[in-house]
């Protein structure tokens, strides 16, 4: 399966609730999922500067318990962005289940 896909949606999701640092949005995908979705380093931060070369997002250093965190956060843009990728996703999903019906 290809939950690889759905990172952006992800990530802007958790940003649109408040700002974080990579670790923490990987951690949060990770708790909110019940350990399912896990997506190492090699995934989650070229996903993060793609974000913010699309301008969908925003970098900012921010000091944490004495270190200095590059933290992101999200653009207007990255806010339009969201509402279409939650509705495109809400239509595939939706395609989805009626093809594979109840699967639960």
């Amino acid at each position: 399966m290809n939950i690889k896909g759905g990172l952006p949606l992800l990530i802007l999701h958790l940003l649109a609730e408040q700002p974080g640092h990579g670790y923490q949005i990987a951690s949060e995908i990770k708790r909110r999922s019940e350990g399912v979705l896990d997506f190492a380093e090699g995934t989650l931060y070229p996903m993060l500067h793609s974000l913010e070369g699309q301008g969908l997002i925003e970098a900012y250093e921010s000091q944490e318990k004495g270190r200095t965190r590059r933290c992101y956060r999200l653009t207007d843009a990255g806010r339009k962005s969201l509402a279409s990728e939650r509705a495109e996703w809400a239509t595939y999903t939706g395609a989805m289940n009626l093809i594979l019906g109840d699967v639960s």
